[in-house]
């Protein structure tokens, strides 16, 4: 799974995700990609599990993008635990997505192998997205 290899602080505040995305709005690489719809937190389990589906669809041809990475760390304290004491330790690491952000870019398939491979894929997010490609919206 993706994680970073050495961050500045080991713990983050939660923050807020509001506003659009600021860059990586539009495909670069690839002729078909997936676009966050709706502000979020992608997990890095679920990138990783993204990334399976797409990849066994394809069946490993063309290419793959991953434009997001999971930098945050998410911390959360065991169950049934009394308030204080700190924050809890790091239990995973996810990726802030905002609206309008390319989340997966592919490339050296057809339209139909695309949208299916993407569709599969979005099951596996917590966000909504759309299907674009370089001709126009597809889905």
């Amino acid at each position: 799974m993706l994680a970073p290899k050495k961050t500045k602080f080991r713990k983050a505040h939660k923050g807020r995700i509001h506003g659009l995305a600021k860059g990586a709005t539009t495909l670069h690489f690839g002729s078909y990609g997936m676009k966050a719809l709706e502000p979020g937190r992608v997990t890095a389990r679920q990138i990783e599990s993204a990334r399976r589906a797409i990849t066994r669809c394809m069946k490993r041809a063309g290419k793959l993008w991953i434009r997001i990475f999971p930098d945050v760390p998410v911390s959360s304290k065991p169950a049934e635990v009394r308030m204080g004491s700190g924050k809890g330790s790091v239990e995973y690491w996810a990726a802030r997505v905002k609206p309008g952000r390319i989340m997966f870019e592919l490339e050296g398939v057809s339209k139909e192998v695309a949208q299916e491979a993407l569709g599969l894929a979005g099951e596996k997010l917590a966000i909504g997205w759309k299907i674009v490609s370089r001709i126009g919206v597809e889905q």
